[in-house]
């Protein structure tokens, strides 16, 4: 009998804190897809806020307490429903582990490590979830980090697009960054929401009444947006899409 895949998932601090149900959304596709889906309670960041921030002594620290947590069973694959997190994983982690006896074990870990959508379409070679359904009209948001960090475009639109129901509209400019940048938001606010504003426009022109994509990152920061202007429009990860109807 083929032995079922095994998922260590880590979830992100945006979808831990702020988005819970995401989470929770990814599980059941995976289950769905017979995975078996295991969770480390110890877990916390994968240390990109504070990378990003320069700090680099405690981003590492974060970093090697990631390593520990997740190198107990080797053969598991590592599922984040976060391109932010998968990208700090594979571009930042080869520098903070360069000159560390862990190495090589980073190493091992790293070609275990997977987004969402790029574990459902390139390791379990699955573009439909049966039984998901959304009856609605969505353009897909290309973030930053799944598009230009870990090379993640077709997958996320070939799963849309077997999802009874649901009309996948392209929007202009969708490569486009969203604005929120972690802390460019803070630093840079007023291009951040000029970024922000622009994203919605397109969507809106599209005819969509969701915007879709890998990130609660960039969703949060478009729904804030949306939410001040009074636009009626939605936003939604693609785990709680692929998880309707389930």
């Amino acid at each position: 009998m083929k032995r079922k895949p095994v998922v260590d998932i880590f979830i992100p601090c945006f979808v831990d804190q702020l988005f819970p149900e995401t989470g929770l959304n990814m599980v059941k596709v995976l289950e769905k897809l017979n995975c078996e889906v295991r969770y480390n309670p110890n877990q916390t960041c994968c240390g990109q806020p504070a990378f990003n921030a320069g700090f680099i002594e405690e981003s590492g620290r974060i970093a090697h307490k990631f390593l520990k947590d997740f190198t107990n069973d080797q053969t598991n694959f590592v599922v984040a429903p976060s391109a932010s997190c998968v990208g700090m994983v594979r571009n930042a982690y080869p520098d903070i582990f360069m000159s560390s006896s862990e190495f090589v074990n980073y190493r091992n870990l790293e070609k275990k490590v997977f987004e969402f959508s790029e574990f459902l379409v390139d390791v379990l070679q699955v573009t439909k979830v049966p039984g998901s359904r959304l009856d609605a009209k969505i353009t897909y948001h290309d973030s930053c980090s799944a598009l230009r960090e870990c090379g993640i475009k077709a997958g996320p639109r070939a799963l849309l697009q077997n999802v009874t129901g649901l009309e996948l509209l392209e929007m202009e400019d969708t490569e486009t960054c969203c604005g929120f940048g972690g802390t460019f938001a803070v630093k840079f606010e007023s291009i951040s929401v000029a970024m922000a504003q622009q994203k919605v426009e397109n969507a809106l022109a599209s005819g969509a009444n969701y915007i879709v994509s890998t990130d609660s990152s960039c969703l949060m920061h478009l729904d804030a947006y949306m939410r001040r202007e009074n636009i009626n429009l939605k936003v939604m990860h693609l785990a709680d899409v692929l998880a309707q109807g389930l």
